[in-house]
């Protein structure tokens, strides 16, 4: 399989690894949005949210808190965005989830255009039919 986070998981790439189990590994964005935005990304390939078992799921739950903690005691974060996509906006396509620590005054937004966007009731119309 040519997937760069297997590659990375089974040690072929090199990466700058924060935790390491049988699990999972995680290790720094190469592209970080903030100081130790970091990817927690099983060694088991799976595409994405949609295929991924339960099990797995709550092994990264766990391992996420864990980080969370390490991040708030080593680089003093005072929050943490989760972020993890499936099919479009997906670049690579094996799960992974992005930890993003956010702190107090770091500009980091996500600013959607939000005159592309309908109206909330029209959506909760739409979706709850």
């Amino acid at each position: 399989m040519d997937c760069l986070f297997c590659k990375i998981t089974s040690g072929e790439l090199p990466s700058e690894t924060i935790y390491e189990d049988d699990i999972v590994r995680v290790f720094l964005d190469i592209k970080p949005v903030s100081n130790g935005h970091m990817l927690v990304v099983p060694k088991k390939h799976f595409e994405n949210a949609l295929d991924i078992d339960d099990e797995t799921l709550l092994h990264i739950r766990r391992i996420t808190l864990k980080m969370y903690d390490l991040l708030k005691e080593k680089l003093g974060a005072d929050g943490l965005t989760l972020c993890q996509n499936n099919n479009y906006g997906q670049a690579i396509k094996h799960y992974h989830l992005h930890l993003i620590p956010r702190y107090e005054n770091d500009d980091t937004e996500f600013k959607p255009d939000r005159s592309k966007l309908a109206d909330v009731k029209d959506v909760f119309d739409q979706l709850k039919d």
